[in-house]
């Protein structure tokens, strides 16, 4: 007599990690650090701008050149952008899915009296939405030049006084770094939630470091467009 083999087909430990929602949270925290580390140094390499296009040019031809000589050119920086990009859209995916699954769960019977959401709520949704906006905007307008009107290829530091010597370039930069500072202002303080560091003892430390960071980035990008309409940075 035959015996029926039996498939398990019980997920994989990843695939139920992702279907969780605690899984989805962990991923969100995790991809949101990995942003703000790269914001930390992409800040600190923008402030560059003050020490003259000789400082800011030799630090973007350093970025090329990151991993020498054991990577090729732009190999090390390709690989800082495909980890960025896959923090991106796993942060973005997992948003989007956990907004999803917390609509479904509403009752019906509350269908005409919605909970409203909360500010830091709206200010994650809508900021990431402009973010995401604004990196596809930053992309075409001084990675690949293409709505740089002025825009002369390797010669990043009059790329850059040609962005903010528009109005426009400056309002949607301003903008988005402001969208920036208000979702590390929630998304820190979040992300330690999620991955256990946060305590009612560690709270008022965590919400401050939050702040600090929020205000910091915050005013370090906006200080490049500012100086060049004040025309420090010419």
């Amino acid at each position: 007599m035959a015996l029926a083999t039996r498939t398990d087909r019980r997920p994989s430990l990843t695939r139920s990690l992702w279907a969780s929602t605690v899984g989805k949270k962990t991923v969100m925290a995790v991809s949101g650090l990995i942003m703000l580390m790269y914001l930390v140094a992409h800040m600190a390499g923008n402030l560059k701008i003050f020490f003259g296009a000789g400082e800011f040019n030799g630090y973007a031809h350093w970025l090329r050149t990151l991993g020498a000589p054991v990577l090729h050119y732009e190999w090390g920086l390709w690989v800082v952008r495909v980890v960025l990009l896959a923090a991106v859209v796993l942060h973005g995916v997992a948003a989007y899915q956990l907004s999803r699954r917390d609509i479904r769960a509403r009752p019906s019977k509350y269908v005409h009296k919605r909970r409203r959401a909360s500010y830091a709520t709206h200010t994650m949704r809508w900021g990431g939405i402009i973010l995401a906006l604004f990196i596809v905007w930053h992309l075409l307008d001084l990675t690949t030049l293409t709505v740089n009107e002025n825009a002369q290829s390797g010669h990043p530091y009059e790329n850059v006084v040609a962005t903010f010597s528009t109005w426009y370039g400056n309002v949607i930069y301003i903008v988005a770094m402001l969208a920036v500072g208000l979702h590390i202002q929630h998304g820190f303080w979040s992300a330690a939630q999620t991955l256990g560091v946060g305590s009612a003892a560690r709270e008022r430390i965590l919400k401050a470091t939050a702040n600090v960071l929020a205000l910091v980035l915050t005013a370090g990008f906006i200080s490049v467009p500012v100086a060049v309409m004040t025309g420090v940075v010419n």
